[in-house]
């Protein structure tokens, strides 16, 4: 007769281990000094972006200890800023946050992707996009004959359109390039301004200018806006023209209206491309006048060959403050629209009164 078995105890499962190491080997080819910075300053700003993790680097290879999730994080930032070393470009301490931001937000596109993606050179430096958003936008206007860009200031909507009628124009896919703006002021304050027309609203041109400066050869500048190649004008010089074989750039597009926004799309012809680029948060238009860019993504949905990106304050590539003040003047915006009351909760309970002021 068999004996009844003993009952089995439950086996526990081990605990994950609390911190493990992984050792990332660097090829040979790829020269550590790039790879970690002037003064390990790279290698700092990965410690300091994962500050649970300890970091270090003996010959070839790097050493990475810490909790297992961020070893991992870490192992694969380290093999992309590899492949943005081995593409040419040099790694600072900000390529190092912009990677750690794309790889933490799990975003499809990798960090190498987007910092080794070349839009154009001139004088030894190179354009490239240097976040995600950037990336897509880019991406954007190859694909689209129209393109609008709409974000807060500094995500590089206009910088990057401006390469990408550059890169265009060199490569012969357009005859010239056409950029304009709407002179939100052009009534009395311009009469104001000392000068011809063209000193009145050279001013409102200038961010265009600059831009340009940037990415041409300033000696040739004059040559091809004399010729007509380079185009600069305000927005109310393209009535009733039709811009072939073009790259159109409208900036600061939401200090159009509606009408203005029609007229300025109308204008596109054969073989052209346009970008629009504005900010919806930013408008100058006089009061009751209605922002052509606020309502053209409704006008235009369901259309073919038109393409809406929103940049973000996560793709500014100002100082860090900026993006900062973006998203605090996004919280106040929400604040200021709620009703007396609840605007008061929102800023921390307080009733709405001075100190000392008595209820009527």
């Amino acid at each position: 007769m068999t004996s009844p078995s003993t009952p089995s105890s439950p086996v526990t499962p081990p605990h994950p281990p609390t911190r493990v190491e992984h050792r990332v080997v660097v090829p040979a080819h790829v020269p550590m000094v790039s790879l970690l910075g002037s003064n390990d300053s790279v290698l700092r700003a990965v410690e300091d972006g994962f500050t649970a993790v300890d970091v270090h680097a003996r010959g070839n290879e790097i050493a990475v200890a810490g909790p297992p999730g961020d070893v991992a994080l870490v192992s694969r930032l380290l093999d992309e800023l590899v492949d943005v070393v081995e593409a040419g470009t040099r790694l600072t301490p900000d390529v190092v946050s912009r990677s750690i931001a794309m790889l933490t937000a799990a975003t499809a596109t990798s960090p190498a992707e987007v910092l080794t993606f070349n839009i154009l050179s001139n004088r030894g430096r190179t354009i490239r996009p240097k976040t995600v958003g950037q990336k897509h936008y880019v991406d954007a206007i190859d694909a689209n004959t129209v393109t609008f860009g709409i974000g807060p200031a500094g995500t590089g909507k206009t910088y990057l359109a401006m390469a990408k009628a550059v890169q265009a124009l060199q490569a012969h896919q357009v005859n010239r390039i056409v950029l304009t703006r709407p002179a939100v002021e052009a009534g009395e304050r311009l009469g104001y301004l000392p000068g011809s027309l063209s000193d009145k609203i050279d001013p409102y041109l200038r961010p265009l200018y600059d831009a340009l400066h940037e990415m041409v050869d300033p000696d040739t500048i004059p040559r091809l806006l004399d010729a007509g190649t380079i185009e600069v004008a305000p927005l109310a010089y393209m009535r009733g023209r039709t811009l072939n074989d073009a790259f159109i750039i409208l900036d600061e597009a939401q200090n159009t209206s509606s009408e203005q926004m029609r007229m300025f799309l109308t204008r596109l012809g054969f073989g052209s491309r346009m970008v629009i680029t504005g900010d919806v948060t930013q408008v100058d238009l006089p009061g009751g006048t209605t922002s052509g860019l606020r309502v053209i993504e409704d006008v235009l949905t369901g259309v073919d060959d038109v393409e809406f990106c929103r940049l973000t304050s996560s793709d500014v590539v100002r100082h860090r403050l900026v993006s900062d003040i973006i998203d605090a003047y996004a919280r106040w915006d929400v604040v200021r629209a709620q009703p007396g009351p609840s605007r008061g909760a929102a800023r921390g309970g307080s009733s709405g009164r001075r100190s000392g002021e008595a209820e009527a």
